[in-house]
């Protein structure tokens, strides 16, 4: 492996370019599947293999800015992007990007950065997770059985909308904003520009596009159709990375040919995860969703037993499990293509 090792001068490491190519091509094939940067994955993974966490968080955003492009290009040719409401996005999403940058800056001149940073994902990917599996499992089914008794169509996908997306809605606070792309009537601006700016800042601090906040946020917060969800989340997602890419490299944070050779990997995976929406829809992609950011948050942990306790042991156990998850749900993508691919050619 050390013959594929490369001196990136930024962040004043060796670190193998290889890996980087396969992480780049992994967190494609997700994002562009599951309407995310991938940052949620780059910058754990980033970290356990060597990257300080300034550099872990900035650098992503490189990466996911150069790989949002063709996504948004493919899902806006398949018709699953609301751009009224992923331009009024950026408006407060910048703002929150900006906070996040700099709160990161001043913790890390203040002390160990880190520390923080993973425990803040620990609890955001595995709570984010629960709760879709719990969706998925128990109020999904109740969903369909009601539907069921009151004699309308069960199918999968009754209805992307929830509770809480439901209730925002009714909340009248002027001035209200119409989304028919998404089959909103109306929603509060107010309610769409905090969604965004807590976004954005989460952006920022964590290195991340968003995505996999924004994902969740557009389904069951604004009641967006999952795949409508998928495409417009990304539409945020370049504009976010974009100027956090910016920022942290300012910042001077960013390791401009570490993103530049995951971008080769990614730029591939991306156009593979976008096709693939085609086959797998609303609550299958959540499923997977959930099971992905689980594995995520529980690698983030390992890796910060590892800091705690020093064993390294930990630290590769943590590599193991990111990497092994994103190969496996990889792998699981791309087959499901291959098989419906097979399939429309034989009909």
């Amino acid at each position: 492996m050390s013959f594929f090792n490369i001196h990136l001068p930024v962040a004043g490491i060796e670190f193998s370019a290889l890996l980087l190519i396969l992480i780049g091509f992994c967190v494609g094939v997700l994002g562009g599947f599951f309407g995310v940067g991938g940052g949620w994955m780059i910058t754990p993974a980033l970290n356990i293999f060597g990257f300080h966490m300034a550099f872990a968080i900035g650098t992503p955003l490189a990466n996911i800015f150069g790989q949002s492009i063709g996504a948004v290009r493919k899902h806006h040719r398949m018709g699953n992007v609301d751009w009224k409401l992923g331009l009024i996005s950026i408006i407060s999403s910048v703002i929150g990007v900006e906070i996040g940058s700099r709160v990161i800056i001043s913790m890390e001149r203040a002390g160990d950065v880190g520390s923080i940073v993973r425990w803040c994902y620990v609890f955001l990917l595995a709570g984010l997770g629960m709760y879709m599996l719990y969706e998925y499992f128990v109020l999904h089914p109740k969903q369909l059985k009601l539907a069921e008794d009151i004699g309308e169509k069960a199918v999968g996908h009754t209805t992307d909308s929830s509770k809480i997306s439901d209730k925002l809605r009714r909340l009248n606070v002027p001035p209200m904003i119409a989304f028919p792309a998404s089959g909103i009537d109306g929603v509060s601006i107010w309610i769409i520009l905090l969604v965004f700016l807590i976004t954005g800042f989460l952006s920022g601090f964590m290195g991340v596009g968003g995505g996999f906040i924004i994902l969740p946020v557009l389904v069951y917060l604004i009641g967006l159709p999952t795949t409508i969800a998928v495409g417009t989340s990304l539409v945020t997602v370049l504009f976010t990375s974009a100027y956090g890419c910016f920022t942290y490299s300012m910042k001077g944070r960013v390791e401009l040919l570490a993103a530049f050779i995951m971008l080769i990997g990614a730029s591939i995976g991306a156009q593979v995860g976008a096709t693939a929406i085609k086959y797998i829809k609303g609550f299958g992609i959540r499923l997977l969703f959930a099971i992905m950011v689980i594995f995520a948050s529980l690698s983030v942990l390992t890796e910060q037993f590892y800091k705690m306790a020093g064993k390294h042991i930990f630290q590769a156990l943590a590599g193991i499990v990111l990497m092994g998850t994103a190969l496996a749900m990889t792998a699981l993508i791309i087959g499901r293509i291959v098989l419906e691919a097979k399939k429309e050619r034989k009909a």
